[in-house]
């Protein structure tokens, strides 16, 4: 559409020529070396068309301004101007995410957490439920025994089995609405058969009687069930070879709540790589057990300071558990 104002007179000649000019100029200022010369002729030429055309045009009614005027091309041509070759950006394509997974693919567990597990956050979904009947106490005792007769009889992981003095499987409640998961047995607990019985497990019970349960109410297990040498952390090799066992006995006892003790136990649980320090002040799940995770004994009496977050972590369990 033709604007209101529309200049029906045409360009002044000696205005087009200073904004050619002025034009030419910035763009030779700028560093554009592409711009040729000016021909004097050819410019002489345009201006005296234009100047002609200015001074013998008609004047226009309304219906004729409303209308595009119709353009006779100048006989004379002006120099045409050669643009830059510019070459296109190079454009990273975005990963649209990870590669799609061949059907049949097995994923390593540390990939992320297996069915029935998951950290906070990570699905919105109600937690699974254990597979398989939930057992009455007398049954849950019995395949707790038979299982402890395995592990007594392990042999999967050659150095543990060989420098071990007892295996260590768990005691405890076998209804138990708690369960306190551990990394593996110390010295004492390797002599003696019974997890959390040495310094870090004389802690644990007096964790436990501040959250006015005793060691009978709860149940007390550990990921491995020997002693590694020199109370060394377990081999993930170790660790994987007892996973059989400690699942096991999760899924017979079926608590309310798993209380990790320690980086190993709950990295070995919860199938992640993240620190105590990540993985604390929420609750994570294992199938339908909410899983806390905190610093273990061991940690504690190495490193006082951190008793008070301990003892955070326990009140939100009690908490969530209706106790406080």
């Amino acid at each position: 559409m033709p604007q209101e104002n529309q200049n029906l007179e045409g360009p002044d000649p000696a205005v087009t020529l200073a904004q050619a000019a002025g034009l030419a100029e910035h763009l030779q200022r700028v560093g554009v070396q592409w711009l040729p010369a000016a021909d004097p002729d050819s410019v002489t030429a345009l201006a005296e068309q234009l100047r002609s055309a200015a001074d013998g045009a008609p004047e226009r009614s309304s219906e004729q301004a409303s209308a595009p005027p119709a353009v006779s091309p100048p006989t004379v041509q002006p120099a045409v101007v050669q643009p830059a070759v510019v070459q296109p950006a190079v454009v990273q394509p975005v990963a649209a995410g990870p590669p799609a997974v061949a059907a049949g693919t097995v994923q390593p567990s540390t990939a992320g957490p297996a069915s029935g597990f998951s950290l906070q956050g990570d699905s919105a979904d109600p937690a699974e439920p254990y597979p398989g009947p939930s057992l009455v106490p007398d049954a849950r005792a019995a395949e707790l025994a038979r299982f402890s007769e395995q592990v007594a009889a392990c042999t999967r992981c050659e150095i543990l089995s060989q420098c071990r003095t007892k295996t260590v499987f768990g005691e405890g409640n076998v209804a138990p609405r708690v369960v306190f998961f551990g990394e593996g047995p110390g010295r004492d607990e390797d002599l003696s058969g019974r997890p959390f019985v040495g310094k870090a497990g004389q802690l644990l019970t007096k964790m436990i009687q501040a959250c006015k349960f005793a060691r009978e109410d709860v149940y007390i297990m550990n990921t491995v069930k020997c002693r590694p040498p020199n109370n060394r952390n377990p081999e993930p090799t170790e660790i994987e070879n007892c996973r059989e066992f400690f699942q096991a006995q999760f899924g017979i006892l079926r608590p309310e709540y798993i209380v990790c003790l320690g980086l190993v136990s709950a990295q070995a649980l919860l199938c992640t790589k993240l620190s105590v320090g990540r993985l604390r002040g929420k609750f994570h799940q294992y199938f339908d057990s909410k899983v806390l995770v905190t610093y273990h004994p061991s940690y504690l009496l190495r490193n006082p300071a951190a008793k008070k977050a301990a003892w955070d972590d326990l009140q939100l369990m009690l908490r969530d558990a209706g106790l406080m």
